[in-house]
């Protein structure tokens, strides 16, 4: 059975490694949202760095593994190494739609989505996106980044859609019929991605 990929996306405004309580906090909700997401029911796993020590935080030189070579939109402008990442970016599977919605909008998640913008800059670019995997294969950094670029150029598509717009394995469009009509996720608000956990990278 396919099971559903999902990327998100989100510059912050100051880097991660900033001293400043804001930043405290956003690490602070995303390991709270992450301990949530982990047990939830239809979450399947997530990337992350095999260098543990890096915790929710990672750069571009990190080894994910299958979940291949990290990568960024074309629109982050911001900086690349340790001392200026300024992102929060996550990759994760799940078994189906209703079970990504209800992590998302639920617990420790959905309290961090109601801060986003203390943290996050405001953007005309999608902050999530779906896809379809085959059972047993491992959605890439690279396959993210492409999926979430076409749909913003493109708006959703089978290869590349929302919550709110959404597709079935066979390309059928399913709507938000079933997961209900999402208040903080759509493709019009464009609000950074937080969706599976907010890693922090992520």
């Amino acid at each position: 059975m396919p099971h559903l990929a999902l990327y998100t996306f989100g510059v912050l405004k100051s880097a991660l490694i900033d001293a400043g309580r804001l930043t405290r906090e956003f690490h602070e909700s995303g390991e709270a949202a992450y301990r949530e997401i982990g047990r939830h029911p239809g979450y399947i796993a997530r990337a992350e760095a095999a260098d543990r020590s890096l915790g929710a935080r990672t750069d571009f030189n990190a080894d994910w593994g299958a979940w291949g070579e990290f990568a960024v939109p074309s629109w982050y402008g911001k900086g690349r190494t340790a001392e200026t990442i300024a992102l929060a970016a996550t990759l994760s599977l799940w078994t189906d739609l209703r079970s990504a919605f209800d992590a998302v909008h639920t617990g420790p998640h959905r309290a961090a989505l109601g801060r986003r913008y203390d943290w996050f800059e405001r953007t005309a670019h999608p902050g999530h996106v779906f896809w379809w995997v085959p059972d047993g294969t491992t959605p890439t950094w690279q396959e993210g980044v492409a999926r979430l670029e076409r749909l913003h150029d493109h708006g959703p598509a089978p290869y590349a859609f929302t919550f709110r717009h959404s597709f079935d394995p066979a390309g059928t469009a399913t709507g938000p019929e079933g997961v209900g009509a999402p208040a903080q996720v759509s493709p019009t608000s464009r609000e950074p991605g937080l969706g599976s956990g907010h890693r922090r990278t992520g």
